[in-house]
């Protein structure tokens, strides 16, 4: 029987970052544009984001056991499914409770802001199951860079200043980017370390298609957009939005760089947990940039 040790890692709590960061900073928007911040909408937010996160990564674990894509020959964190600590059955039971929690939590956001949540809630909960599983498999497509970019980064700061203001901005579109690259470096990372696998397994991610070469360039270029779309925030007036989150600029460089020297290896692991906290601390630091600016942008 799986401990509680084993569900928590199957939750993959380095990851956990991708669902708290784009709801800190669309928190942090709306509060600096209108004013004003519903902490009872925003703690529902970050709950409902959070068990979204959880329930794609426990759908991931066991239907990337039952497809035969976690192998013997796997060099990334254990999984509960494939180790045989928890049935296939029992791992998709808690994927399915975990859009319950979801859903509940989603609750208050209707109720506040109406129809517009249902939008982008009925896809957010379809895609935590269809990024492993249905029909056609996001992630054994290639497409799971796109959905990391599009459901944990636009879509989830533009969605969470609109549900404490009820309007949609121009920058929590930019600011979604940037925290949708560094969420996306995350999964490029994973599928750079599990290339070998993948492709013995038939997951064709972007690694797979394309090779290690164009892998190792996609996570520098993540991390460098990231950065670089920043100048919005100095045409702005919003310097600090900008200059602050470039303290973590070495980390992901030094992230970009070893993933160029070093080959795909179990020392990736070390990498993820460094991009996990590059991400946090890019967000935190874009917040208090944000809160602070000098001016309400107009």
């Amino acid at each position: 029987m799986a401990s509680l040790f084993d569900w928590i890692a199957a939750a993959r709590p380095k990851t956990l970052g991708a669902a708290i960061a784009p709801v800190a900073v669309g928190c942090a928007l709306a509060d600096k544009i209108s004013g004003k911040l519903d902490w009872t909408l925003a703690l529902c937010t970050l709950g409902s984001c959070g068990a979204l996160q959880i329930a794609t990564n426990f759908f991931n674990d066991a239907l990337d056991s039952l497809k035969g894509a976690d192998t013997q020959a796997r060099i990334g964190p254990r999984r509960i499914t494939a180790s045989g600590a928890a049935s296939a059955k029992a791992v998709n039971i808690a994927a399915w409770l975990m859009l319950v929690v979801a859903t509940l939590l989603a609750l208050p956001l209707f109720e506040a802001r109406g129809l517009p949540i249902l939008f982008i809630g009925l896809p957010s909960l379809y895609f935590c199951f269809g990024y492993t599983g249905g029909p056609v498999p996001l992630a054994y497509r290639g497409l799971g860079e796109l959905f990391v970019i599009l459901f944990f980064g636009l879509v989830a700061v533009t969605g969470t200043a609109f549900v404490q203001t009820g309007e949609w901005y121009e920058a929590a579109v930019v600011a979604g980017f940037q925290i949708g690259c560094l969420s996306t470096v995350l999964i490029a990372i994973n599928n750079l370390r599990d290339v070998e696998e993948d492709r013995q397994t038939g997951k064709k991610t972007l690694a797979v298609r394309f090779g290690v070469v164009f892998a190792r360039a996609e996570i520098a270029a993540l991390i460098l957009a990231a950065h670089a779309v920043g100048f919005y925030w100095v045409d702005q007036d919003w310097e600090r939005a900008f200059t602050l989150p470039l303290a973590t600029l070495p980390i992901g460089l030094f992230v970009a760089w070893r993933v160029i020297v070093e080959p795909p290896s179990r020392g990736h692991n070390r990498l993820l947990a460094m991009s996990g906290a590059q991400l946090l601390a890019f967000a935190a630091l874009m917040c208090w940039g944000i809160v602070n600016a000098k001016d309400v942008m107009p």
